[in-house]
């Protein structure tokens, strides 16, 4: 299936995209983190960070469908 993936501040830094398009086998929001994690060495674990799939705000155990559209919101500070 194939995921869209986009990338906001820290995150964005550290994959060095602001964004990518993935085909992997079934897996959840969680197996999908830790496997970005990995490759880009996301200095921020999940308890950091909030999830959000085609624009809602969801738990990590959720499981990801083909086009979703996934965002891992790091915390912002407001000024």
């Amino acid at each position: 299936m194939k995921i869209h993936i986009n990338y906001y501040a820290l995150f964005r830094e550290q994959a060095g995209c602001s964004g990518e398009v993935l085909d992997i086998e079934h897996a959840s929001a969680v197996e999908l983190f830790d496997l970005l994690q990995a490759q880009y060495g996301f200095s921020m674990g999940r308890k950091q960070v909030r999830l959000a799939i085609n624009d809602a705000f969801v738990d990590w155990d959720t499981p990801l469908n083909d086009g979703d559209q996934i965002v891992s919101i790091p915390p912002v500070a407001g000024g």
